[in-house]
């Protein structure tokens, strides 16, 4: 058993389970469950019919949604990670079996820290991008806005920087107006304008993106840093397509 994460999986709070059924006669899965020290519960898939076959020597991909993260762990400290596989072999009873389970590319980790940043920083204030886009008259560029509310006054939060902000696949900064960096978040509300243009113009730019309007912030909570990631609300997303759809073909 392995774990990876799609593209489009980024920021959505699912990971993908990876079988691979290493004997030579299929076999039927009904359920698969990972425990790691990193989240409050499991992360589990239930087959949607009942039961997958998992073809002899080969691997299947099943989506899973994360649990509830689990952030009082020591820095630097080893997540520890298993597995329970349910199946039946051709003609025997189903068995529930514990197995290994490896996470090459550190995706629970990666994860669990965002997500963990994710809780911090609401308790600090709230980070939205306006579903508005302001396009220039010539077209080339055009403003997002980062909205940041902070939380109710009085509450003992910790203090938020926005240390800088991450180009994506599909959105870059203008050299003209470079992103602001090292915004500390006060008491009052803020509007970042961030003016964009399109980091790539191949034909497959917008019909293939993933995660191009998922905006990285790099933040200071306190003592920790992190990427917090902001996602465009679905209006705001068909307006950046349709903006760098159209600022490409000129």
């Amino acid at each position: 058993m392995e774990v990876n994460q799609s593209r489009d999986q980024y920021g959505k709070q699912a990971i993908q389970i990876q079988l691979t059924n290493t004997t030579d006669t299929p076999l039927t899965v009904t359920a698969t469950r990972l425990r790691s020290t990193l989240f409050e519960g499991d992360i589990s898939w239930e087959a949607p019919a009942g039961s997958l076959e998992l073809p002899p020597r080969q691997p299947k991909s099943l989506p899973a949604v994360l649990p509830a993260v689990s952030c009082g762990r020591s820095e630097g400290e080893s997540p520890e990670l298993k597995a329970t596989v349910s199946y039946a072999a051709p003609g025997k009873d189903p068995v529930e079996e514990n197995t290994g389970a490896s996470d090459p590319f550190s995706v629970l980790p990666r994860n669990a820290d965002e997500l963990c940043i994710a809780a911090e920083a609401a308790a600090v204030a709230t980070i939205v991008l306006d579903p508005g886009l302001e396009v220039a008259a010539d077209g080339r560029t055009a403003v997002v806005r980062l909205i940041i509310t902070p939380a109710t006054p009085g509450t003992d939060a910790q203090s938020l920087t926005i240390e800088a902000i991450d180009e994506t696949t599909l959105l870059a900064q203008s050299p003209a107006a470079p992103w602001p960096r090292n915004a500390a978040v006060g008491a009052a509300k803020q509007e970042l304008p961030l003016t964009i243009r399109p980091a790539r113009c191949d034909p497959h730019a917008v019909a293939e993106d993933k995660v191009g309007t998922l905006l990285p912030l790099r933040v200071a909570i306190g003592e920790r840093k992190g990427v917090l990631k902001i996602a465009a609300p679905n209006d705001l997303r068909g307006r950046i397509y349709d903006f760098v759809t159209a600022a490409c073909a000129g």
